[in-house]
């Protein structure tokens, strides 16, 4: 089958980098990157390089048989872990099961016709097998960074993004990510955001330029990293990703990590709170807010308080702790009079 994207940008890629150069020079560049050989030594990816088979069976020796979230979907949706056509729900389903009934699932049905769609997402491998956490070492990050286990079919994870770092390590099968920057949200056409991930509607694998003329502009801007056995992903926060498993046996560990702030100070949050405030206010008043948070909160007009001076900036300032704290109480306190 002809690739769709092989006239796009690739994602770069670069040898394993030391722990310090990883998070300086690549996390502070909030760039996506391949990395290869950073898994090299684990025995799950010796494991994964030999077969379905073995991935499987090691996997199950580490099973403490734990039930596990398994999403399913039927032959029909071509592996298309989606919405359903009125965006009222997702068009898989969802139980719960143990890892090693799921895993001799997924070898019975392997080159069967007309067979489901499975996959384990998400799965946190410190509770459920502990002994990978301590037999596949991650050198770059905590050790309070740990892993989650994705195994399945073919499937295919229609655009979404995460809050967090994203580092993908490919141990079996083959993975495809499409990459958009964070910027290109308005030319993905996402689906709700009170409906947990927010999906792309625009299919890349067969787009509908028609439906979502703005998707040629997200297209334009996307990049692809294909991954095999041994290479892994890193992806900053909030860059939007298509996954595709392109074999009938597929496993990734990942690792999510960024230390967002809770309460008031969080992103998300606030986000949410704009959509409050702003959202239906009339033109003039919109275009005043968009203003004042392009100068103040983005910066999109450059400096506006070098002629203030440094003492007298107060909010507008650098916010040392105790500033921070004052403004966090003072915002609370208008929260409960609300």
């Amino acid at each position: 089958m002809r690739d769709p994207f092989a006239n796009l940008a690739q994602v770069a890629t670069i040898d394993a980098p030391s722990p310090q150069v990883f998070h300086r020079d690549i996390v502070a560049a909030e760039e996506p990157v391949i990395i290869r050989g950073l898994t090299g030594a684990w025995p799950a990816l010796e494991a994964g390089r030999t077969s379905a088979a073995a991935m499987s069976a090691y996997l199950r020796g580490i099973d403490t048989g734990g039930s596990v979230p398994v999403m399913e979907a039927p032959a029909a949706t071509g592996g298309r872990f989606g919405y359903m056509n009125d965006m009222s729900g997702f068009s898989f389903s969802k139980r719960q099961l143990s890892l090693t009934a799921t895993l001799n699932r997924l070898e019975a049905i392997l080159g069967q016709a007309d067979a489901p769609y499975i996959a384990i997402q998400m799965l946190p491998l410190l509770s459920h097998c502990p002994d990978f956490v301590r037999s596949n070492p991650m050198p770059l990050l905590s050790p309070q960074v740990s892993p989650r286990l994705w195994a399945g079919g073919a499937v295919r994870t229609q655009t979404h993004n995460d809050r967090d770092h994203n580092l993908a390590c490919v141990l079996a099968g083959r993975r495809r990510f499409l990459l958009f920057p964070p910027e290109q949200v308005a030319n993905l056409y996402v689906g709700p955001l009170d409906q947990p991930p927010p999906l792309s509607l625009a299919d890349p694998e067969a787009p509908d330029y028609d439906r979502f003329p703005r998707f040629r502009e997200a297209m334009a801007a996307a990049r692809v990293a294909y991954l095999e056995p041994g290479d892994s992903l890193f992806m900053p926060k909030y860059w939007w990703h298509h996954v595709t498993s392109l074999e009938p046996f597929n496993v990734m560990i990942n690792y999510w990590w960024g230390d967002m702030p809770a309460g008031l100070e969080n992103p998300n949050d606030g986000f949410l709170a704009a959509l409050l405030a702003f959202r239906h206010l009339p033109p003039g008043e919109r275009r005043y807010w968009k203003a004042m948070f392009d100068a103040y909160v983005f910066g999109a007009e450059g400096d506006v308080t070098g002629h203030i001076p440094e003492a007298a900036k107060g909010v507008l300032g650098a916010l040392p702790p105790p500033m921070r704290a004052r403004l966090r109480q003072e915002l609370k306190l208008i929260l409960l009079k609300s």
